[in-house]
């Protein structure tokens, strides 16, 4: 199955009108060098060596901003396999698709060094023709944004599929709250819109760099964390880990490999990491597990939907 990819061509799609032009995607971060050699075939290998020189040339800038950079350079640079399409913002409220066709190659001196061969299909995607949920994946802060758990609906939409997608019925046997069950699909981005509403907020931010929240969908060697939060006092950052449905001891792994790598890659040396939790229910085996783990938290959230006359 091809890859799909958010694509920020520049700063407010400053560029997209030059990379639609030249056949192009790119980065560039402040990097000025040739990376021809310097591409592993994993993320870590290369964020290890290329945040100490992005911080170097960005002394302002945090651990979490450099990975972010990094990791960026590292997908299109490397990542973004051939085959696999781009969806870049036009900056009028459209997308443009585009399927990598070369290899990295550098462009000294030019907008967006760090490029790759794209050919731009003749499909544009209106935004307000995706599901929510994809139009508040691909509005995430990032120059990079993974959005193959949309392969379906991106294929509807540019044409490669049929367009008939199974409805929720409300009497499907198997979902025993269709309303629910729908809300849920959100969750994640109803948790980051209203976070100043939660419990949460009152000792955490989302992280946040220039003003902008960077700590959704924060990519690691592991996977991508679903919310990388910071207390208010800077001294401790947190782990936020959603799960629809019931969690159970699994999930306590996951977000310890999530605490282990923000902890080694991202923490300075007087942050303290933590995790939490977030779940409609969960089970004996995972309270068992977090008496081990005083550092993880767990919380239930609840979803409801009702009608109230006026």
């Amino acid at each position: 199955m091809k890859g799909y990819y958010r694509i920020m061509l520049g700063r407010k799609s400053a560029h997209a009108a030059e990379c639609f032009a030249g056949g192009f995607i790119g980065t560039d971060f402040g990097i000025h060098e040739d990376l021809s050699r310097k591409l592993p075939d994993e993320w870590r290998s290369f964020n290890k060596e290329c945040i100490p020189v992005y911080i170097a040339k960005h002394p302002d800038k945090s651990k979490v901003t450099a990975g972010l950079a990094c990791g960026a350079i590292w997908t299109v640079s490397k990542g973004i396999q051939k085959g696999d399409r781009v969806l870049c913002p036009d900056g009028a409220g459209s997308y443009r698709v585009g399927e990598a066709m070369g290899d990295y190659y550098y462009a000294e001196g030019q907008i967006l060094p760090h490029r790759r061969k794209v050919h731009w299909l003749d499909t544009t995607i209106v935004r307000s023709a995706m599901s929510e949920a994809l139009q508040n994946s691909t509005g995430s802060i990032g120059t990079v944004c993974d959005v193959t758990d949309y392969h379906d609906e991106l294929e509807r939409l540019i044409g490669d599929a049929p367009s008939s997608q199974a409805p929720i019925i409300a009497g499907d046997p198997d979902i025993e709250d269709p309303a629910a069950f729908a809300m849920e699909k959100h969750l994640e981005s109803f948790l980051v819109a209203n976070w100043n509403q939660t419990l949460l907020a009152k000792d955490y931010s989302i992280y946040e760099e220039d003003g902008e929240p960077v700590g959704q969908q924060y990519a690691t060697d592991a996977g991508p964390i679903d919310v990388l939060a910071i207390s208010k006092d800077k001294k401790r950052l947190l782990v936020v880990e959603l799960k629809r449905g019931r969690a159970s001891d699994v999930v306590v792994g996951q977000v310890l490999r999530y605490m282990g790598f923000v902890r080694e890659q991202v923490a300075e040396d007087d942050q303290v990491v933590e995790g939490v939790i977030i779940a409609l229910d969960d089970d004996q085996r995972m309270r068992w597990a977090l008496l081990s783990v005083p550092s993880i938290s767990f919380y239930r959230y609840q979803i409801s939907f009702k009608l109230l006359k006026a």
